[in-house]
């Protein structure tokens, strides 16, 4: 789940809770609102932790060796 998906799971889950009446048909749409909610708050909080900057290994403390490679006298099929 995505940023964006958690973000509307959140706005959805308000508006069931605090906009609309609170049963429909003998559904209570406070509860779901809150289901919704706080699966929109988990979904955010999962995707920043895989998605954060401190998951990311940084670029400049490689010890990686770069090898260039250079080929004389070959020309690339046309």
């Amino acid at each position: 789940m995505g940023i964006g998906a958690s973000i509307v799971l959140i706005a959805i889950g308000a508006i069931l809770k605090y906009a609309l009446p609170s049963s429909v048909l003998g559904i209570n749409l406070a509860v779901i609102g809150v289901i919704l909610m706080v699966v929109g708050v988990v979904g955010l909080a999962v995707t920043l932790l895989m998605w954060g900057p401190w998951h990311r290994p940084p670029l400049a403390d490689r010890d990686e060796v770069v090898e260039e490679r250079r080929i004389y006298g070959r020309r690339p099929p046309y």
